[in-house]
């Protein structure tokens, strides 16, 4: 009997050191995933938005901008709308390496993506070479690489380069992101192209890095190219 007490003891102190922790408040985590269930209820959810370019609005459609200028991506979808908690969890998984953030935000991303358009692969936008220097790793690669695993899909990370090392876009107004990026990426092996991709980023603000890529593997060959990000600046 000692004995069993003995073992159902570390099996309960195991689960709750174990139990996942919110990675923004730190209270225990709530349906198996690193966030509570406070912050679960306060996730900025984009359940309604332009289908071209995923900015929220009353009721899914095209937005003004996208129906005057049709935008080179056929659909977006932004899961989020760049707030509380993302705005917590984003510039720790991109800038603090804090690879737990990126996964807890590849998990929200997949339930909602499994309903997207299914591409034939899904292709990370990638840093330049300085940048994946300094930073150690590829927060996009870092959110595509699950979001393949979770959905069954082609994780094509050999299929887009940065060729040219750019400005921080956090510091350029729209017209100086999108000349900032005018030809900055290239498609590579292009023998083996798939005809309809998805690009995977953390966050869209213009979109100025995603059309870019986007114009990169068009010109290469791909026929239609969709954006999935995880949240989207309004």
């Amino acid at each position: 009997m000692d004995a069993l007490k003995v073992d159902g003891f570390y099996r309960w102190a195991s689960t709750l050191l174990l139990a996942p922790r919110c990675l923004v408040c730190r209270e225990r985590g709530a349906n198996g995933v690193d966030l509570c269930a406070s912050c679960t209820e306060q996730l900025p959810w984009n359940r309604s938005s332009c289908v071209r370019c995923g900015l929220p609005m009353p009721v899914s459609g095209e937005c003004g901008d996208c129906l005057r200028q049709p935008p080179v991506l056929t659909h977006t979808r932004a899961v989020f709308v760049y707030g509380f908690p993302l705005d917590r969890l984003v510039p720790r998984f991109k800038f603090h390496r804090d690879l737990a953030a990126g996964q807890l935000m590849a998990e929200l991303m997949a339930g909602v993506l499994a309903s997207a358009p299914r591409p034939e692969a899904i292709v990370p936008v990638p840093l330049h070479a300085l940048r994946l220097r300094e930073r150690g790793y590829d927060q996009a690669l870092e959110l595509a690489r699950p979001l393949a695993t979770a959905l069954g899909l082609a994780l094509r990370a050999d299929l887009l380069q940065r060729t040219r090392s750019t400005h921080a876009q956090s510091e350029l107004d729209a017209e100086q992101r999108r000349r900032n990026l005018a030809r900055a990426f290239t498609a590579r092996d292009t023998a083996s192209l798939p005809g309809h991709v998805a690009l995977v980023d953390d966050v869209m603000t213009t979109g100025a890095t995603l059309h870019a890529a986007a114009h990169a593997l068009l010109r290469a060959g791909v026929r239609r190219v969709d954006a999935w990000v995880c949240a989207r600046v309004p």
